[in-house]
């Protein structure tokens, strides 16, 4: 049996990915340092669900740190690695930056140096942040991404820079998947629409950055699944690949939902756009949709309102 590795196991992203491939009887090695840029507890809950899996194996460590990640690795000899932990935030690399230093540049040289010699296949996340404020919409893989409006954008870009060079010298198979406002069931409370849940139902004003009139291409948890699967399944000699709805909805709409399903008027404050941010998201998914099958189903109404359900429930648990 294949032995399958995904690190921020117990993240968003993660946990859905690890969860399926569980779920067909994969054996799964998990990698999570529970860090508390958000509430723990989160994490711990969506990691019990893994552990009910008798094929998850989990360990609590940092990418940064090689000697204690060589060791697991050595031990567990994954064939195939689905590389999700980083940390996460445009606005938080701001105020720490070193911790994306440690975590998307360290942690990821760590990593793929490790790969480079023991695995089949090294898949792992990039962002739409990589396009920074591209004049150009939709963003295609093939524009240049020279040019990113936040430390975070740029580690995501330095590690798609890293992943190419270890494919040229070493002839590692990498995939990089350019994420695109992922959202869900189980997101992260540091993302729009779990703040923004939050608060309206605390009554609490939100903050509408760019005065509500920000696109972004919000894109459904669990439609990016089979995609990331499927580059998981079938190596390539190194691709990129924009995973998202391709329909940006503005951010004033995206709040309405909200709001229409918890029952609740919002208090807004209005504010400029911030630093780091961009006016609109949107993805060219045409290449996802040849190669990688990818038929994104959701429409955001859906999503938000499978969101607030999800939300209800777990606030009150």
């Amino acid at each position: 049996m294949t032995k399958y590795l995904v690190t921020g196991s117990a993240g968003f992203i993660g946990f859905y990915i690890t969860k399926a491939l569980l779920e067909r009887n994969e054996e799964v090695v998990g990698i999570d340092n529970l860090n508390p840029y958000y509430i723990v507890k989160l994490k711990k809950d969506r990691n019990s669900i893994l552990k009910d899996f008798s094929n998850y194996s989990f360990y609590k460590l940092d990418l940064a740190s090689r000697e204690n990640l060589y060791t697991v690795l050595d031990k567990e000899k994954p064939k195939i690695i689905c590389h999700l932990a980083a940390q996460a935030g445009v606005r938080y690399s701001f105020e720490n930056p070193f911790a994306y230093e440690q975590s998307n540049l360290l942690g990821f040289l760590n990593l793929i140096e490790w790969a480079k010699k023991n695995t089949e296949n090294f898949v792992y996340a990039s962002s739409s942040s990589v396009y920074g404020n591209n004049k150009k919409i939709p963003f295609s893989e093939i524009d240049r991404v020279d040019n990113p409006t936040s430390l975070y954008a740029a580690t995501k870009k330095a590690n798609e820079l890293i992943a190419y060079a270890y494919h040229n010298l070493f002839e590692l198979p990498i995939t990089g998947l350019r994420f695109f406002s992922i959202y869900g069931p189980w997101g992260r409370p540091d993302m729009a629409l779990y703040k923004f849940a939050e608060k309206i139902i605390k009554e609490k004003p939100i903050d509408v950055y760019g005065y509500g009139k920000m696109k972004r291409d919000f894109s459904y948890v669990e439609d990016i699944v089979p995609p990331v699967l499927k580059t998981l399944d079938t190596p390539r000699k190194y691709e990129i690949y924009n995973l998202g709805r391709s329909n940006p909805v503005e951010l004033l709409y995206f709040i309405s939902l909200i709001e229409k399903e918890l029952g609740i008027r919002a208090k807004k404050e209005f504010l400029p756009i911030q630093p780091g941010e961009v006016p609109e998201t949107y993805a060219d998914t045409t290449k996802a949709q040849k190669e990688l099958d990818f038929e994104p189903r959701t429409s955001i109404e859906d999503g938000v309102k499978a969101f607030v359900k999800w939300f209800k429930n777990y606030q009150s648990t």
